[in-house]
């Protein structure tokens, strides 16, 4: 297993068993406050906490299997922690049902109690809410959903605990409000794990992600001079990773250089989106029926330039092979004239971004600088004799 993998998995349960143990104090004290005052939210906010104990023990165990590796799971058992994620919301739900039971048909003796606990009762409202944003944290930092859905759980404490301190304030002062506020606790319980449910089950059942991701896969994809098209793109999360399947079209001469630049595009999109754990790559070859052209021009006229780096313009002169048309005709300024050192090779790889399938100039680049970044990129050079673009263009037409 990778040794980073490895350290996260332990980073994230030594998180978990912080959640269990905070989990644990906050039982002990709300029980012990609960049975001082005889408050019914007070007691429903107690179960609600141990419920999430139990939650903490189901997330430490979820992290620690998801890291498992067996010919029966070949694409890893990460999805462990998003099933983990369901159970957390079902307990939440479970919790909730719990309380407003107790809410509606339970008798509840009110004491009386000292401004103390209204005191010790909101200093517990910092607890979750300073421990809930710090489990978000690491959770979104590693890509953790089980770790992002106890942190929300905490998060809904927070909620809970603010209505339950009204509460008891109302009680306090002789208004009969505890019922209410333990039905508010419910519903926020309820709607903290419904939000959990929903993103839990989205991964189960091999929801795509989302589409900011996607698009910045896709334009890691396409920044390699060697593709040419993003045909089609899917991804979707397990766990904390995400595992993307692409088709490209790739301009490369034989399977072996085609591995190589699928190869070079994995690091890519790895690099773009770190907790990609897998990624397939299938690559056509591209279209045929239509041609790029990129010839360097020594002005803006249309004279074919003699020289590649030194050219101030480049037209971009796009052919339709089966009706022998021309679609387009763009020319582009040179923006590296005045690059002192390297200019070839920063001027090809400025051309490379047009995806050009023939770069056109009179001076041989054979074993130059430009000619082997076009060679990488799957770029034929050609060198031509015409003097006029339009020469050039109708000799091309013809060939055809």
């Amino acid at each position: 297993m990778n040794a980073d993998v490895t350290n996260d998995t332990r980073i994230l349960v030594r998180v978990a068993l912080y959640s269990l143990l905070v989990n644990a104090c906050l039982v002990a004290i709300k029980l012990t406050l609960s049975f001082s005052t005889g408050s019914l939210s007070l007691a429903a906010d107690a179960v609600h906490s141990f419920i999430d104990i139990i939650g903490s023990g189901a997330l430490i165990l979820g992290l620690i299997i998801s890291q498992r590796k067996s010919s029966s799971f070949p694409y890893g058992m990460y999805k462990v922690e998003n099933f983990v994620a369901v159970i957390i919301a079902l307990l939440l739900f479970g919790t909730a049902y719990e309380i407003v039971y107790h809410a509606l048909f339970s008798a509840s003796e009110i004491h009386e109690f000292s401004g103390w606990v209204l005191v010790l009762v909101a200093a517990l409202i910092l607890v979750p809410f300073l421990f809930g944003r710090y489990e978000i944290r690491m959770g979104t930092q590693f890509n953790s959903p089980s770790l992002i859905a106890d942190g929300k759980n905490f998060t809904a404490d927070v909620l809970a605990s603010t209505v339950v301190f009204f509460g008891l304030l109302g009680q306090y002062m002789q208004f009969p409000v505890d019922r209410i506020a333990a039905i508010i606790v419910a519903i926020l319980i309820v709607k903290a794990g419904w939000g959990i449910l929903v993103n839990g089950m989205r991964v189960l059942l091999d929801a795509s992600i989302d589409i900011q991701t996607l698009d910045t896969i896709r334009s890691t994809i396409l920044q390699d001079p060697a593709v040419v098209g993003v045909r089609k793109i899917m991804g979707r999360n397990s766990g904390r990773y995400v595992f993307v399947e692409a088709e490209i079209s790739l301009r490369a001469t034989g399977l072996e250089r085609a591995h190589q630049i699928s190869q070079r595009v994995e690091r890519e999109i790895k690099r773009a989106v770190p907790n990609v754990d897998h990624t397939i790559l299938h690559y056509e070859p591209p279209d045929t029926t239509k041609v790029r052209y990129l010839v360097a021009l020594s002005d803006h006229g249309g004279s074919i330039s003699d020289h590649f780096g030194e050219a101030p313009y480049f037209a971009i002169v796009d052919i339709d092979v089966v009706p022998r048309q021309v679609k387009r005709t763009e020319v582009v300024a040179n923006p590296h004239l005045k690059v002192e050192k390297g200019k070839g090779i920063t001027v090809a790889n400025f051309l490379v971004t047009f995806k050009p399938d023939i770069v056109v100039t009179r001076e041989d680049l054979t074993g130059k600088g430009p000619g082997y970044v076009f060679a990488d990129a799957g770029i034929e050079t050609k060198r031509t004799d015409a003097d006029y673009l339009g020469s050039f263009i109708q000799r091309s037409l013809e060939k055809l």
